[in-house]
């Protein structure tokens, strides 16, 4: 069965409530979703968490990332970037960049703030950067979905999003879940399209 690996980091449940709407655009399109979180980083050295997180998705391993023939990455902004513990993840990856072991595999990213203008679109590129260098193809949510055009909440066309709010309390909206799912969706069909083509391993 074909994967797509949904990757995320959520400290307050936001971005893992979003990552389950990803997922299941995913599978509503016929393919199916891993969920992984990416574990805490600590300010103490050498501090250690058990392997396994008492409740939630499990830890990623460097091997969900190439066993999977699609990625949708999420976080949290954290002053307009991606959060420690996902970019903590993603500088392990050498060795998979070592290998062009994520060449041509699609990807999507997703995020989710506590203010309107809480630095969503930035947090969403700085997301991408790291997979341009793994040499994945980027996937954004097109004008097409009719959505965005009436969203007053999340959702951009670099990718989907949410307004959590300052208590990181709010619901998604309507909007905010279809166009979560949205891009779920189109990450499956062109990884299914990618595959087809012989551009990456089935």
């Amino acid at each position: 069965m074909s994967e797509i690996l949904v990757l995320y980091y959520s400290r307050h449940g936001a971005t893992a409530e979003l990552a389950r709407q990803v997922a299941r655009g995913i599978e509503q399109a016929g393919l199916q979703a891993r969920l992984r979180t990416a574990a805490p980083v600590s300010p103490t050295p050498e501090a250690v968490d058990p392997p396994v997180p008492d409740s939630g998705a499990p830890y990623v391993r460097l091997e969900d990332l190439q066993e999977c023939h699609g990625l949708a990455l999420g976080s949290p902004t954290r002053f307009g970037n991606m959060a420690a513990p996902l970019k903590y993840f993603l500088d392990t990856t050498s060795p998979l960049w070592l290998q062009g072991a994520l060449v041509n595999k699609p990807a999507a990213v997703f995020t989710s703030t506590a203010s309107m203008h809480g630095g969503q679109e930035t947090t969403l590129t700085s997301m991408m950067l790291p997979l341009l260098h793994h040499g994945m193809l980027l996937l954004g949510l097109p004008y097409s979905e009719t959505a965005l055009h009436t969203t007053r909440s999340g959702g951009t066309p670099y990718g989907a999003s949410h307004l959590a709010g300052p208590d990181s309390d709010l619901p998604l909206t309507e909007e905010e879940e279809q166009l979560a799912r949205a891009l779920g969706t189109r990450l499956a069909q062109v990884t299914r399209a990618q595959l087809d083509a012989g551009l990456i391993k089935a």
